[in-house]
Formats: structure tokens, C-alpha cells, sequence
């Protein structure tokens, strides 16, 4: 079995009109986004739904993205995840760090670290991880999510030492940021629950002629396969790091394949990661000769 899962994103209260038209389609995995009207859902009747259409798949993540600092209808979202996650068969939850508009991050982190210790105290509790997504932000102020970039995670880790905090990766947040995503990852990959599968593309022609605070683009999102990272060595350097989870495709994002284009680029990105991951399908091969490098490392 593939160590790196590949799925998609999908809204959680479409998720069981949704999933049965995409198993067809090869996906492994979903990770379910909510807002915040999951505060009034009923959790049994809505995973037992969900459940009755997967087919061997799995529910990779539950995913609540607000300002888990500020917005008590957030944070009382994702409690309510952390509480259910079990009826999906998922140990991940996806979220905002949250942030304060009129601190910065070094400012926030004591309200980050009071939040955060109950909420990874909830997940250790539930048998759950929760996942950062680094989304981008503001250091000075302005943010509704603090952990967007390297300075901060390590603030953040070093104010909440709970192994069930970790990050939400991509290389479209590192990107846009003009941040070289592979150096990243590579000093990150053992604190990665999940990835996203979006990607980016940078203009460097653009920057150079323009620069970054003109008025032309110089970045767009772009669904994997037409962005510019290297997805084999993503998923080989999570591997050597001992990963072993989904990446889920974060569509709705890429400028040039959307509405009508969208399902047919995912699928696009579909099979692409699951070449990058090491294979489309599963074949352990004949047992008699396994060659000279003994049993693959876990």
C-alpha cells in the first residue's frame, strides 16, 4: 500500500451527493471543509451518511478555516470536530492558527498559546492532530491566521509543545510569498499532518519588469500538474521523513481551469500525484527476489 493517499477537498455538508459521483474517478481520500453552521449539525446522522458512501475510501481530514482566535463560533467549529472526528474514521483536523488584526504575531502568540493548549489538549483526548494551514498573513498586524510563515511556526511550537499540533503544508503558501517551498519542507516535513495538493506559479519575468507592488500579477495558484513545483521531490522528501498520510488536491483555485475545466484538470492533478508518489496502482510484484536493499523503511 501507497504510504501518500491522494484525494480531494470537498465541502462537508455536499460531501455524500459528491463522493459517489468522484470514487469512480480514482480519488483515495477526502478531507471534508465546514464553516460555521457544523455547530448545529447532527454528527451521527451526517457521518453515518457520509460513511455509506465511501467504498474503502477514507476521511483523511475535517477541516474548519477561520479565526480560531477570535471568532467563538470558529473555535467552537472545530471543538465540535475535534469531538467528532472519530464518527468519520479521521485523525486530522485542518485549521487557522487565528490571529489578532491589531497585534502582531509575536503579540498574539501568549492568546495563541491559551487557545491552543486547550484545543491540543481536546485532540490528545479524542486520539486527533490538528493541522495548521499556513495561509498567508501579516506579521505586523492585519491577520486572521498567524502561522503563515517559518518565524512564526517556531513562536508557535515553542509556546505549544503538544504533539498533536503540527502544520497543513503546500507549496502555493511558501510561493506566493516568494519563499523557496523544497528548503522549507525540508526543514519542516517531521511537524507536516497533511498536505494540500495545490501549487503556484511565479513570474519572474513579471518581477523583474515590474516588480511585486505595481499593479500587474506576478503569482497565480495552479492546480498540480500545471504549477511549477516538483511534486516527486515533495512527496520524496515527506517520505524520507517518514510521512505517511493524504494529500488532497484544494481546488477553485487556478485562474486558467475552473468552473467547467475544474474536475477534468483534478483529475488531471490525480493522476500526476499518484505517479509522483510512487505509483498509480498498487503491485507488490513477485515475492521470490526483492533485491539487495532489504525491507523499505517505514
Amino acid at each position: 500500500m501507497f504510504d501518500i493517499k491522494i484525494g480531494t477537498m470537498i465541502p462537508g455538508m455536499k460531501a455524500d451527493s459528491m463522493i459517489p459521483q468522484l470514487n469512480p474517478k480514482g480519488f483515495e481520500t477526502y478531507e471534508l471543509h465546514f464553516e460555521n453552521w457544523n455547530c448545529d449539525m447532527d454528527y451521527h446522522e451526517h457521518s453515518k451518511r457520509v460513511l455509506d458512501t465511501l467504498d474503502g475510501r477514507k476521511i483523511s481530514v475535517l477541516g474548519h478555516y477561520g479565526n480560531t482566535l477570535k471568532d467563538e463560533r470558529v473555535r467552537r467549529g472545530v471543538e465540535l470536530l475535534i469531538d467528532n472526528a472519530r464518527l468519520y474514521g479521521c485523525d486530522v483536523i485542518g485549521v487557522f492558527a487565528g490571529g489578532d488584526p491589531a497585534k502582531s504575531v509575536p503579540d498574539t502568540i501568549p492568546e495563541f498559546k491559551t487557545v491552543f493548549d486547550e484545543l491540543t489538549r481536546r485532540a490528545e483526548a479524542n486520539g486527533v492532530r490538528i493541522a495548521i494551514e499556513g495561509c498567508g498573513g501579516g506579521w505586523r498586524g492585519g491577520s486572521h491566521n498567524i502561522g503563515f510563515c517559518e518565524e512564526a511556526w517556531e513562536l508557535m511550537f515553542d509556546a505549544v509543545t503538544s504533539d498533536a499540533m503540527g502544520l497543513e503544508w503546500e507549496p502555493a503558501h511558501a510561493m506566493s510569498a516568494l519563499v523557496e517551498p523544497i528548503p522549507q519542507l525540508r526543514r519542516w516535513a517531521k511537524k507536516v499532518f497533511h498536505i494540500h495538493g495545490k501549487d503556484g506559479y511565479i513570474a519572474w519575468d513579471v518581477i523583474r519588469e515590474h516588480g511585486i507592488r505595481g499593479i500587474v500579477p506576478f503569482y497565480w495558484d495552479r492546480t498540480p500538474s500545471f504549477g511549477q513545483s516538483d511534486w516527486s521531490e515533495i512527496f520524496t522528501i515527506l517520505l524520507q521523513n517518514g510521512f505517511e498520510g493524504s494529500c488532497d488536491i484544494e481546488g477553485y483555485h487556478d485562474p486558467v481551469h475552473y468552473d467547467d475545466a475544474e474536475w477534468s484538470s483534478q483529475l488531471a492533478a490525480l493522476d500526476y500525484l499518484k505517479r509522483c508518489r510512487g505509483g498509480v496502482e498498487d503491485f507488490a510484484g513477485p515475492g521470490e527476489y526483492r533485491g539487495f536493499q532489504g525491507t523499505r523503511k517505514r
